[in-house]
């Protein structure tokens, strides 16, 4: 061939190339064609490029099995066989990961007599996919169109097309990482949500098989209380102390899981602070006495009255109230009260003790669920429910709870309620 037809003949073969890489791109990217549609579309390309009959594209799966994803020959797509196979051409390709040119393929004892016979030339091109040294896939060429048959050249134009293959088949092999890590996900997140909801159910149980019981040890020990003799009066009033304590605990679980299910409406009456303060106050002295720790009560005058539900209010100032007793050491004082926010039609509520204080970074994550201000063992420290009990019940009276504390410098613990 001359210089100058040999130079129109490569630059042919350039823009045939670029043409085919064109419409191999198109179809990557042509959202409503399904993996196989693309294989198959792109497998018609090459075999126009190349100019030849027959060829198919078999993909890795299950890390042995060769499977036919698209052929020229429809009745074999979905045929598959293992790369350990010794009579064949795709798995000596893939085992070896090399490519394979048969110049005469009724000289190749893999061809059988019957095989040989599904082909129209002697020759047949086989080229591996690879990806970082693993083998994804073959592709297969066979029956030239034209007066020659393939030559051991065609191979070079043959790996033009793997790279480009490639791309397709490992976009599906991360799609299939992906559906495969969602559906791990989604069972994952069914057993816990199941968990979820058995432990919900338990705890349900437990809370209301708790209540019975305290209910009559509380009635009980208040009728101790009128004949107990002086020298055992105090033990009286620590299981005073511990059963008010595990009522309060019980019913911060019932209304906590009340009100995350929205089934909790506040039943507002309309009080005033100062007596509700007190009757918190009555409530909780016995506590401080035995911690030997001094209760104020700061109550500002002419404070104006509020509508809110008394019992879940007293039970976050009780809650709070034992927080700080938990926390305080012996021989210090908790002040507590209520006043007037300048220029707001809000009440502030307070409680604030000499304890060990509690740094800035836990200021917000102390009245989240199961959260605790530190590890400290205390029979007053409880389980990381009770500031959290407090959030959502000042929450739903669209009232603000907060801290403002500094380590070693006590804290104090305030929330707001609307006039």
């Amino acid at each position: 061939m001359k210089g100058g037809a040999k130079e129109l003949r490569d630059l042919e073969l350039v823009n045939r190339l670029l043409d085919s890489f064109s419409r191999i791109s198109g179809v990557i990217n042509t959202p409503r064609l399904d993996y196989a549609a693309r294989l198959g579309r792109i497998l018609e390309v090459i075999l126009e490029y190349l100019r030849v009959e027959q060829g198919s594209l078999m993909v890795l799966e299950r890390k042995k099995y060769l499977v036919v994803r698209a052929a020229s020959r429809p009745e074999i797509i979905g045929h598959e066989q293992t790369i350990e196979k010794e009579r064949s051409v795709a798995a000596w390709v893939a085992r070896h990961q090399e490519p394979l040119f048969i110049k005469d393929i009724a000289k190749d004892s893999r061809f059988d007599t019957m095989c040989r016979g599904s082909y129209r030339r002697n020759s047949l091109l086989s080229m591996p996919i690879l990806h970082k040294g693993k083998v994804l896939g073959v592709i297969n060429v066979t029956d030239k169109i034209g007066d020659r048959d393939l030559l051991k050249e065609d191979i070079t134009r043959l790996f033009d097309f793997s790279s480009v293959i490639l791309s397709l088949l490992v976009q599906e092999n991360l799609q299939q990482d992906l559906r495969r890590q969602q559906r791990i996900l989604r069972e994952r997140n069914k057993e816990l949500r199941h968990q979820e909801t058995l432990r919900a159910e338990l705890s349900s149980m437990l809370v209301h098989d708790l209540k019975g019981p305290l209910s009559e040890v509380v009635a009980n020990l208040d009728i101790l209380s009128y004949t107990v003799s002086e020298e055992n009066r105090e033990f009286l009033e620590s299981a005073q102390i511990g059963c008010d304590r595990a009522v309060r605990m019980v019913s911060n679980l019932v209304s906590i899981g009340k009100i995350e299910d929205g089934k909790l409406t506040p039943i507002k009456e309309v009080v005033a602070p100062g007596p509700m303060l007190a009757e918190c106050l009555s409530s909780i002295k016995g506590m401080a006495r035995i911690k030997d720790v001094a209760l104020i009560l700061e109550v500002q005058e002419d404070l104006p009255q509020i509508a809110l539900d008394r019992i879940l209010i007293l039970r976050v100032l009780q809650n709070l109230l034992t927080n700080a007793l938990g926390y305080c050491p012996s021989n210090t004082t908790i002040r507590f009260g209520c006043r007037r926010v300048v220029g707001k039609k809000q009440l502030e509520f307070y409680v604030q003790d000499q304890g060990p204080g509690i740094p800035a970074s836990k200021h917000r994550a102390i009245f989240e669920k199961y959260a605790r201000i530190s590890n400290k063992q205390d029979a007053l420290v409880g389980t990381g429910l009770g500031l959290y009990f407090c959030r959502l019940a000042v929450e739903i009276h669209r009232g603000r709870i907060f801290v403002e504390s500094e380590p070693g410098k006590g804290s104090r613990f305030n929330f707001t309620l609307p006039l």
